[in-house]
């Protein structure tokens, strides 16, 4: 047993304590979850635009009359179908290596490219969950609204979207924690995120158990963090509506 210790001391200051390598795993932890932020906040402006387009085209293409507006808005259901068929259709480290290899190839900033990959492919998700809020509302809340002298927009705007960010929000949290996970693979385009600092240790002391061990239990008090609090706004939400 004391052997067993020694050992594991001996691996823990060498992959951790030596030279100050936890910093790979902090300064990694860092860049995760600055990515996942700003990837979710992209992800729902891509998401509600997209989500509102749709909706309105499946409420109103029946009643609408066939003009420029019909029109325009048939193509922007089209632009906006192909687009979730595209991202959801396809791995998003493939979709990070696109845009990291061949859109912006002259560009160094991998982390801005990773927020950009992952918001593009978080805001495919976050639509059709908003999409989905939006076409659960009841239909009398926009009679309600155009009674009121609301444009279809302003309905949209201050009755139909709040209520549907109410019903969506849990599902929203758990999208970010399925994002946080999806930023592992940031480190395929040279990211430091926390897997690659975790990699880096590796490659260092030639030491496996211990860098993988720490990221997975990195990642897993995170998760189990946001999960919980998730939780927490379920309960707040379900006893609001009481």
């Amino acid at each position: 047993m004391s052997d067993w210790l020694e050992k594991f001391k001996s691996d823990f200051i060498l992959n951790f304590i030596t030279k100050d390598r936890w910093k790979y795993l902090w300064r990694g932890l860092g860049n995760t979850l600055e990515i996942t932020l700003i990837a979710l906040l992209l992800g729902i402006a891509i998401g509600v635009v997209i989500a509102v387009i749709r909706s309105t085209y499946d409420k109103n293409r029946d009643s609408m009359r066939r003009g420029l507006g019909y029109c325009l808005l048939r193509l922007g259901d089209f632009i906006c179908r192909v687009y979730l068929t595209i991202i959801r259709g396809t791995p998003v480290i493939v979709q990070l290596m696109i845009i990291y290899y061949v859109v912006f190839a002259s560009s160094n900033n991998g982390v801005a490219i990773a927020m950009l990959a992952f918001g593009i492919n978080s805001g495919a998700y976050v639509a059709e969950i908003i999409r989905g809020g939006i076409m659960s509302i009841d239909p009398g809340q926009f009679e309600a609204g155009r009674s009121l002298g609301f444009s279809y927009v302003q309905t949209m705007r201050h009755i139909i979207i709040p209520q549907a960010f109410k019903v969506v929000l849990p599902s929203l949290a758990n999208e970010f924690i399925v994002l946080l996970k999806e930023t592992a693979v940031a480190g395929y385009v040279s990211v430091m995120d926390l897997t690659k600092g975790g990699d880096i240790i590796r490659g260092v002391t030639y030491s496996s158990f211990m860098p993988l061990i720490a990221v997975a239990l990195i990642y897993l008090v995170m998760v189990m963090f946001f999960t919980w609090l998730v939780g927490k706004l379920e309960r707040r939400l379900r006893s609001g509506d009481h």
